[in-house]
């Protein structure tokens, strides 16, 4: 269905201007009629047989009046056209600016001049909203470049092992072609498990017993790997996924363990506070810079000069799945480096108190 065009901002506000304007100059005009000119007699001599009468002063008054409503008209649309453009200048800056980021040009800021009114706000917050987008877009590519690049390297390796394989058959080829196709495999579903974090059933589930889940899980690679695997905490209940509240203790326990030292220890604790559900995952390992620490979130990131291991090397999303799971239960994700080396993760999340309906998920 094809819109017609209508009347712009602009002229609409210039015709109310210019109404109000003609309006307001024909009352005063009634105005004088009704109580001036009613006093004057209507007779041949006039007032005192020397004022004009009635009649004629109609006649001139009448004349006025039209001059005036037209005058008025003139002023009113010409001075209505010109404070209808001052007016909605910031409106035309907001378009422009609107335009340029349709067509992908986020980096354009309003940052529009003058005191603060309601045209100041709309505009700064148009500001943060281009800020916000043009932050999430360049994650979004920072994202997918790595992901194709991770994607790229076992499906890179996997060519090369087969055009050897052709030329000369082993066997070893195979276990090293499983590996490399296990590792894409566990990449591919790590992305598929990051893409669909926000979408979920929420139900009751105990934050305890998911840790002793995935502690039992990962007990057999602590114990090769002779590190003390610690689960101690109360019930705790909270409203989630309990597939996803497993897979984000299971990353941080694996991480826990893949980034210590032999004989190392890490300590899960679950605990009740006031609204709130606790997790505490406390590793040992090496020191972690402070400056390191806000980066491990970010996805195929991977700690410098960290231990890793050949079987859970995992591809740098383990903590992005985290973050991911966390933002997605409206909880909060701490990182804090050990001063003797290793990592201290807390993770808050909303507590349930009572049964009844659980609360729906926060908007964003």
């Amino acid at each position: 269905m094809t819109r017609r065009p209508g009347l712009s901002a602009r002229l609409k506000l210039t015709l109310s201007y210019a109404a109000v304007v003609l309006v307001t100059g024909a009352v005063l005009l009634a105005v004088a009629w009704m109580y001036l000119l009613r006093y004057v007699p209507n007779t041949e001599q006039g007032l005192l047989g020397i004022s004009p009468n009635q009649y004629l002063l109609s006649r001139i008054f009448g004349k006025a009046a039209a001059v005036a409503l037209a005058a008025l008209l003139v002023v009113g649309l010409s001075g209505g056209w010109f404070l209808a453009g001052r007016m909605l200048a910031p409106l035309t800056q907001l378009a422009d600016a609107a335009r340029l980021a349709s067509k992908g040009e986020l980096s354009h800021r309003v940052r529009l001049p003058g005191r603060a009114d309601e045209f100041r706000e709309l505009a700064d917050a148009f500001d943060t909203m281009l800020e916000q987008l043009e932050s999430h877009v360049a994650e979004q590519r920072r994202f997918a470049a790595n992901a194709s690049h991770e994607l790229r390297t076992p499906l890179a390796i996997t060519q090369s092992l087969l055009d050897v394989a052709r030329k000369e058959p082993a066997p070893e080829l195979i276990e090293r072609l499983s590996a490399v196709n296990k590792r894409a495999i566990d990449l591919t579903e790590a992305l598929l498990l990051l893409s669909r974090t926000g979408t979920f059933t929420r139900a009751e589930a105990d934050l305890s017993l998911v840790a002793e889940e995935a502690a039992e899980t990962l007990l057999p690679f602590a114990e090769k790997r002779e590190i003390t695997l610690d689960v101690t905490g109360d019930a705790t209940r909270t409203a989630g996924s309990a597939e996803l509240l497993l897979r984000m203790v299971t990353n941080l326990v694996q991480n826990a363990i893949v980034h210590n030292v032999d004989g190392g220890s890490v300590d899960v604790r679950t605990s009740q506070l006031p609204g709130e559900t606790v997790l505490r995952v406390e590793n040992t390992g090496r020191l972690v810079p402070p400056d390191l620490v806000p980066t491990l979130t970010e996805p195929f990131q991977r700690g410098a000069e960290r231990t890793r291991t050949g079987e859970h090397a995992g591809a740098g999303l383990g903590l992005a799945i985290v973050a991911s799971i966390v933002r997605a239960h409206d909880g909060t994700l701490e990182l804090k480096p050990r001063e003797a080396g290793g990592l201290v993760v807390t993770v808050r999340l909303p507590r349930v108190t009572r049964p009844g309906p659980l609360p729906p998920p926060a908007r964003r």
